[in-house]
């Protein structure tokens, strides 16, 4: 068969995508792809997994997973392509058969719903968000009595985050808190207490949280006969972003592939900055050695992105790590500009600074779009929002509100999780409170009820109407009883919700016009589902942006700013990019300098972001900042020294600038004498 599809590979990422691949069904050595910053990783993946199809490998028997949905849409589409350039017509029917690809949660979701009956759960079940988990965790909080402690007990947020720290990274309960939640050391016995209570309650409620869909198939892949039947059903693992995996999914992989035979992994340890919710370096550093014999490791060094000045300063600091897999970045894209390495005396002049180039080059030509600010944490952006406004200069700001973390969205799918599982506490809780004349303890009152009885459902309608819900009452169980019978189609049934809902709508909420738009794009969502199992699942895991909840967005045709964490920003790119605050302090944060993993970990992080830069590359260093929470009007501040992961070493790597500059005639006036003036005699006379 033709290799016209590799031929436009370079001869690393041709490497990687025809290793251990012969014809038919092959399973190859395990490979570890090293793909630094914009070395064409997905592009890579792609033709890996089409050069497996076209190869004879049957792709019901591929497992592709990624880190968000879009992604592993993004692959199969590419591999689409690049076997339809072989194939032509063919192609479709092989890669339609591509079923298995998706996230890590998304196929343990799918998974576990097929083995439901094998593992002891009802296929019915449904999943938990964090904020309903966090509710949750609440109840069992509060029937535990640690809600009336003497010393204050960690809030529900924090419980839950305790909880899956300590599942996802596989450690024990004590060396998590002393690790990462100190001040909660001294609850270590009620907190497991805890979570032996909120685990009985998701199992007696039907419910799972996001860290089941991971832990259940942990659990399953290492039961020598449960792992047998995974494994058979899949001959080529392929894994992206590998350096963001937590414990428990490492070994999820490690059972379902123990010899590494058919396993595939790609990611970049230098891109490994997402420990705050477990991922572990380790995975991806540790993988070759894992097996016998150790896997082939493929590094791609060329980068297409960015210029050469701004991977050599990127490469400069990222050399100064103490553990990596070394990779030099490489480029074909020349140009004399090297990385601006910025001093301003405060925020406000790195706001003025970023403003001027920003407009700059849009009188040059280049969009707002195609320019970013990129920053440590969330509030560093603030002066320099202030600034954008008063400038009428039009901004998106990304990593704020979820479009399923607004209230009456929740209560939408809170209606459609209790219809599918009636023993879903937490769904029937909020919907129940809904009602008039219906508070905490009588809604607790119906679903203690429904929870004893074999059919919930009929429970709940036996139950006389709270006095002050009249006709809402019968409403409500009326459109349970349709949502459970089946008796609407889908999506038909999620219109049928929303004219439930609408009287609560516009009862509970003054912007009931504006969340009503909400709840029609949620419809419009939900009629690309072909079913209510599939639409609750796959929303949750993967729930997009907020719309109305963030105020003044530019409308989609419209040029704009971009503003951005660095852990949003990663896997992106623009053609300029700003970072603020390249400080000690903020990067690395103050927060983080305690252990050296966290300060490798912020040092990767400055590492990605300037990666993200195309063509021009600017780092701000503020000579004094002011932290968080306090304010800009007073004289509390702190003296900035630059970041400690540019020494002076690497200073030749940057053009060392300072802003504003001095002009020859501003310098002439601060250098001429000063007339005096005696205002203290003056005061004096006034009274002589």
């Amino acid at each position: 068969m033709s290799a016209a599809h590799l031929e436009k590979l370079n001869a690393d990422q041709r490497h990687a995508v025809e290793h251990g691949i012969g014809e038919g069904r092959t399973f190859g050595s395990p490979l570890l792809i090293i793909a630094g910053a914009g070395s064409g990783k997905t592009n890579t993946l792609a033709h890996r997994v089409a050069h497996l199809i076209l190869k004879g490998a049957d792709p019901r028997r591929i497992l592709l997973m990624t880190f968000s949905r879009r992604a592993a849409g993004e692959l199969t589409s590419r591999v689409r392509r690049i076997c339809a350039e072989t194939l032509g017509g063919k192609a479709g029917v092989l890669t339609d058969a591509l079923g298995w690809a998706g996230t890590f949660h998304g196929i343990g979701a799918r998974l576990l719903r097929e083995q439901a009956e094998q593992i002891g759960l009802d296929r019915e079940f449904t999943i938990h968000d964090r904020e309903d988990s966090a509710d949750l965790m609440n109840l069992c909080r509060h029937d535990l009595g640690f809600s009336k402690t003497e010393k204050r007990f960690p809030t529900k947020g924090t419980c839950l985050a305790i909880y899956s720290r300590a599942v996802n990274s596989q450690a024990p309960l004590d060396e998590v808190l002393a690790r990462n939640f100190p001040w909660c050391v001294g609850w270590s016995e009620e907190l497991r207490k805890l979570f032996a209570a909120y685990v009985e309650a998701k199992q007696a409620h039907h419910v799972l949280d996001y860290d089941d869909l991971l832990l259940y198939w942990a659990q399953m892949a290492g039961d020598p006969d449960l792992a047998r039947q995974l494994a058979e059903r899949f001959d080529h693992i392929l894994v992206d972003e590998y350096q963001d995996t937590n414990r428990l999914q490492a070994s999820i992989l490690t059972g379902l592939k123990p010899d590494g035979r058919g396993l595939t992994v790609v990611g970049d340890d230098a891109q490994s900055i997402y420990a705050f919710r477990a991922a572990d370096v380790r995975n991806i550093l540790d993988f070759p050695g894992q097996f016998t014999p150790p896997a082939q490791i493929v590094t791609l060094e060329r980068n297409y992105r960015s210029t050469q000045p701004i991977l050599a300063a990127a490469n400069g600091v990222i050399a100064l790590a103490a553990e990596r897999f070394t990779k030099n970045l490489w480029t074909e894209r020349q140009s004399a500009e090297r990385p601006c390495l910025v001093v301003v005396r405060d925020e406000t002049d790195q706001a003025n600074y970023i403003v001027e180039k920003v407009l700059e080059a849009r009188e040059a030509g280049q969009q707002l779009k195609a320019q970013a600010v990129l920053f440590r944490a969330s509030h560093h952006s603030g002066p320099l929002e202030i600034e954008l406004t008063r400038r009428n200069i039009p901004f998106v700001k990304f990593g704020g509100l979820k479009f399923l973390d607004s209230a009456h969205v929740k209560d939408l799918l809170a209606l459609l999780r209790f219809s599918q599982n009636p023993r879903d506490r937490v769904a029937g809780f909020r919907l129940l409170q809904l009602l008039p004349g219906v508070g905490p303890a009588s809604a607790r009152r119906a679903l203690d009820e429904m929870t004893e009885a074999a059919d919930p459902l009929a429970a709940l309608c036996a139950l006389p109407a709270p006095p002050r819900a009249g006709e809402f009452w019968d409403d409500f169980v009326a459109m349970l009883q349709n949502l459970r019978a089946g008796k609407l189609d889908w999506p038909a049934n999620l219109g049928a919700a929303r004219k439930w809902h609408q009287p609560h709508l516009e009862r509970l909420y003054e912007d009931a016009a504006t969340r009503q738009l909400d709840l029609a794009q949620l419809e419009q969502i939900a009629a690309t589902y072909p079913s209510r199992e599939r639409f609750l699942t796959e929303l949750t895991l993967d729930p997009p942006d907020a719309t109305s909840a963030e105020a003044g967005v530019p409308l989609r045709d419209e040029d704009y700013l971009i503003l951005s964490t660095v852990h949003s920003a990663k896997g992106q790119e623009w053609k300029s990019v700003f970072l603020l605050n390249v400080v000690d302090g903020c990067i690395p944060s103050d927060l983080a300098t305690g252990a050296s993993s966290e300060i490798e970990e912020e040092r990767r992080l400055l590492y990605v972001a300037m990666t993200r830069a195309k063509d021009h590359l600017h780092l701000m260093v503020p000579q004094r900042f002011f932290t968080h929470g306090q304010h800009a009007q007073g004289d509390r501040h702190v003296y900035a020294a630059r970041s400690r992961f540019i020494p002076a070493a690497l200073a030749p790597l940057f053009e060392m600038t300072s802003w504003p500059l001095v002009t020859a005639e501003a310098s002439r006036r601060a250098e001429a004498p000063r007339k005096t003036i005696d205002l203290g005699a003056r005061m004096r006379g006034m009274w002589r």
